[in-house]
């Protein structure tokens, strides 16, 4: 009985201190305190916009140019099978470089090894004897023959990205639009 009194008093004080709290302005909302983050995260804001700001035109159509170029110059420039796309193109590149739009992607790079190497590496995963989730999910489905046929399609990148008539079109027109000689 006596521990009930106690519990019924602590609970009246919880909820008078609750009431007292939400009506002294919000202390769940920072009150005073978080007005004053909030001015600094404003700030903070308005000086990277400032220096965005402070570029010129120039500037401004380089930085474009160079995000198309980044762009452009990450395509495959040659044909990748479907299996390849669904299987292997967002994490290892959809060239198999490790990167698209210019930014590193979780996988590794995959042009320019072998399709032994790659062969064995898949049915390392498959087996489960290299460990990986997301490679021996997405491997889980496939057979040998299907291994076999992303191995020589990936074994054969360097050879394809070589001969890829975008990439012979990009070293002869490197210099082509370059801002810097205008």
């Amino acid at each position: 009985m006596i521990k009930n009194i106690i519990m019924g008093f602590f609970t009246i004080v919880v909820i008078g201190l609750m009431a007292y709290t939400a009506s002294q302005g919000g202390a769940y909302h920072g009150g005073e305190h978080g007005k004053v983050i909030e001015d600094i995260g404003n700030k903070v804001a308005g000086e990277k916009i400032e220096k965005a700001n402070d570029k010129d035109d120039r500037e401004k159509e380089m930085d474009a140019l160079n995000a198309l170029r980044e762009k452009a110059g990450s395509a495959a420039g040659f044909e990748v099978s479907n299996k390849y796309k669904s299987k292997c193109s967002s994490c290892h590149g959809i060239n198999g470089s490790g990167f698209q739009y210019g930014k590193k992607l979780m996988g590794p790079k995959l042009i320019g090894q072998t399709e032994a190497k790659i062969l064995d590496d898949l049915v390392e995963f498959k087996a489960g004897r290299k460990e990986n989730i997301v490679m021996k999910g997405l491997l889980m489905s496939l057979n040998k023959s299907d291994l076999e046929e992303l191995a020589k399609e990936i074994g054969d990148f360097e050879r394809k990205s070589k001969e890829a008539p975008s990439s012979k079109k990009q070293e002869n027109n490197k210099n082509k639009y370059d801002m810097s000689a205008w």
